[in-house]
């Protein structure tokens, strides 16, 4: 039996490796098992099921439906490929005990993943994840087949996307949209994503142009995360063909990337930024701002600046939830293109965000550009830069442990200020700059991080955390 663990959102494996319905059964049967021993006030004895575009995942998604009607739940299972913060949107809305949504989101295409929604419309807080791994072979597997569920009416198969869209227009200033004749791209990368904004802007003045938005498995030969090595085939379309702005959501549609309308990457901390401004200046809103620490340290400048509450998180949007649920929140936000917004759903969104960016120029009426040059102008050059590279599990926790205690004195000759260690392990010097070391939560791969003044900087800057991985 494969071991199974949750990680920074969800157990993710390789499909017919470790992702098999076997595997699937015994996680699904202990989330069930979880939801029945832990009821909640207020909410209906209901599980909203929902599937990506992945190989097998509408097949996952109905063997997961049919255990929770076999532990005595109502289910409403998506229809179709649907988004990740549309089937969260629907576990709020319905009042359901919980939600699971079948996706590996930004993962390589051989892989799958089982990601599970709270009763609030969030990811699982880290200890329902870990009591759900606790159950796992606890109990049997018990499940009705899908077609006496639908005819008991325990099933219902839905479409709950139009829902979830409604939901976003009504978080911006549709009426400004509509009539802006913005000319608006979307990179889809072969996501869930495709076709949300051609129907939210259908019989406006805005032009959308969905690229990429045909289903394949394979999503073109690319994994379908927001990063500018994904853009090159949009890039070079926006090239000849201008536009406004070009957004790029992840696989699952929660995350978000872009490109200005010439296709040029933006970085997802210039969408943060950019969106963060627009929340103070624009809409006037006040609040505690929550951030990943991986998070570019502009949004820290822009605190200081509008004298609001600055709150850092570990990595993984569970814990930008679990601060949103407290309330009095601006906005919340990480540095892999997850941003969280009040008064909706305590979930990334990448369809709202991007309306969101809409809304933004919309009411600026400025290009892009200048809105970029304009943040640089006010609160300083921030250049970020991060590589992925495989690390074996069994060093992980021997490398971070050197990291703690053989901190470098400075970074980039500035003196070190500070060295933060509660998820990886992230060197912060007198000048701002900063280098982090952090594994993965899912895959054997350790990720470092950098910012810095220069993208000069910011490279060497990697390099030293480079160095660090020979060090064990």
């Amino acid at each position: 039996m494969a071991q199974i663990k949750f990680g920074t959102d969800g157990w993710r494996a390789v499909i017919a490796e470790d992702f098999t319905f076997s595997n699937l059964d015994r996680v699904a049967q202990a989330t069930a098992q979880f939801w029945k021993q832990n009821p909640i006030k207020g909410t209906v004895n209901k599980v909203i099921v929902g599937f990506d575009r992945r190989f097998l995942s509408a097949e996952f998604g109905s063997r997961v439906a049919e255990i929770m009607v076999g532990n005595g739940f109502d289910v409403i299972l998506t229809s179709c490929p649907t988004s990740t913060p549309a089937v969260s949107f629907a576990v709020k809305a319905e009042k359901a005990i919980g939600g699971v949504m079948l996706t590996a989101s930004h993962n390589p295409p051989a892989f799958n993943g089982f990601k599970l929604k709270a009763f609030y419309g969030g990811s699982a807080e880290p200890q329902i994840c870990q009591a759900v791994e606790k159950l796992l072979q606890v109990s049997p597997v018990v499940a009705v087949p899908l077609e006496i569920a639908r005819a008991e009416k325990k099933l219902v198969i839905k479409d709950i996307r139009p829902a979830h869209l409604n939901a976003v227009k009504k978080q911006v200033n549709f009426k400004l949209i509509a009539a802006s004749k913005l000319k608006f791209a979307h990179e889809a990368l072969y996501g869930v994503g495709a076709g949300c904004f051609d129907a939210l802007l259908a019989g406006t003045t805005c032009k959308v142009t969905t690229l990429n938005g045909e289903h394949d498995v394979n999503f073109g030969g690319i994994n379908p995360e927001p990063i500018e090595k994904n853009y090159a085939k949009t890039a070079a379309y926006l090239s000849r063909h201008p536009h406004d702005l070009c957004l790029v959501t992840d696989g699952d549609a929660d995350r978000v990337g872009g490109m200005d309308g010439r296709g040029n990457a933006l970085s997802t901390h210039q969408i943060i930024c950019l969106l963060l401004q627009h929340y103070i200046k624009n809409r006037k809103s006040t609040g505690r701002v929550i951030k990943a620490l991986t998070t570019t340290s502009m949004v820290d400048r822009i605190c200081e600046k509008f004298g609001l509450e600055l709150v850092e998180t570990g990595v993984g949007f569970k814990y930008i939830c679990a601060e949103m649920l407290k309330g009095n929140v601006l906005l919340g936000f990480e540095e892999s293109g997850g941003i969280g917004f009040p008064g909706h759903i305590p979930e990334r969104d990448g369809i709202l965000a991007g309306m969101m960016l809409l809304e933004l120029l919309a009411t600026e009426k400025k290009p892009l550009a200048k809105l970029l040059a304009t943040l640089e102008k006010d609160f300083g050059p921030h250049r970020y830069a991060r590589i992925d590279t495989h690390f074996p599990l069994e060093k992980r926790a021997a490398l971070m442990d050197y990291c703690k205690t053989h901190p470098p004195a400075k970074l980039l000759g500035s003196a070190l200020k500070e060295v933060k260690s509660y998820d990886g392990v992230k060197f912060i010097s007198e000048n701002a700059a900063w280098l982090m070391l952090r594994g993965s939560g899912t895959e054997p791969i350790l990720r470092i991080y950098a910012e810095a003044k220069s993208d000069e900087d910011a490279q060497k800057l990697l390099k030293l955390g480079v160095e660090f991985t020979k060090k064990v």
